[in-house]
């Protein structure tokens, strides 16, 4: 995953039944940690379900937690040279090839 410090862009997309829904954040990673939810999954460690979690700091100091799933586009935007330009979010397509 990103180190502490790494100024990514997180794009997440919430399919609907004609559309999709996309929001995108910037910020600075501060952690990114799995965590245990309250729901049971069979076979799973401690057999609760598991989610990837990651914290961010905003360019406004307020901090976010996202969990992630494959609908979830993580860019690193650290390095001026690799950024990507700026896009409309909902042209990203909702399928594995876009998955980080």
């Amino acid at each position: 995953m990103f180190a502490p410090g790494t100024l990514v862009r997180v794009t997440q997309q919430q399919p609907q039944t004609s559309t999709v829904w996309s929001s995108t954040v910037e910020g600075r990673v501060i952690r990114f940690w799995q965590a245990e939810t309250g729901a049971s999954y069979a076979k799973a460690k401690n057999d609760r379900l598991w989610l990837d979690r990651l914290e961010l700091e905003l360019a406004d100091g307020e901090r976010v937690v996202l969990i992630l799933d494959h609908y979830t586009r993580i860019e690193d935007l650290s390095d001026p040279i690799q950024t990507p330009e700026d896009r409309n979010p909902t042209a990203i397509e909702m399928d594995d090839n876009h998955r980080q």
